[in-house]
């Protein structure tokens, strides 16, 4: 199974980031690239423990549409977003937030993103070979947005 971890560093305080995370509108800024929005459940406002919303973007030229509900939710520490429609096998988004250890009004924020594509053999080497790296880049240039709409970007870390 694939796995994605990126590291931002966020010139906010966790709640604040914690709470522009489960913002709608915010995310569907940030992927202004992908024209995504939300269609479907929650499609304004801050999501909540238990809500679920159904975004549209395209991908490669293609239209995708993904449900995805918060199945753990622990303000400010973190929360976790699953896919229960949508294009993959399996999608799980682990969003965690921790002060930082050097500057007390910043915000160490991690995504591990676990996810599987259809298709058998033919859809691992596609994850591998382009998903992987795709969605590692549209998660960068989300979390950018994000530290540049609540302060400036420390630093912007990938982990491999």
């Amino acid at each position: 199974m694939p796995r994605i971890q990126l590291t931002t560093d966020v010139q906010a305080v966790p709640e604040a980031v914690f709470d522009a995370s489960l913002d709608v509108g915010t995310h569907t800024e940030s992927m202004g690239t992908s024209a995504e929005r939300a269609v479907g459940g929650v499609t304004t406002g801050r999501m909540g423990a238990g809500d679920a919303v159904t975004w549209e973007a395209r991908h490669f030229g293609l239209p995708w549409r993904m449900t995805v509900r918060i199945s753990e939710y622990r303000r400010p520490d973190g929360f976790t977003d699953e896919q229960t429609r949508g294009p993959f096998r399996h999608w799980r988004h682990e969003h965690r937030f921790t002060a930082h250890p050097a500057e007390p009004s910043a915000t160490v924020m991690h995504d591990v993103i676990d996810f599987t594509a259809p298709m058998g053999l033919v859809g691992k080497l596609v994850a591998s070979l382009v998903l992987r790296p795709y969605l590692r880049r549209l998660i960068a240039r989300r979390n950018a947005y994000l530290a540049r709409t609540l302060g400036a970007v420390s630093s912007l870390r990938q982990v491999r």
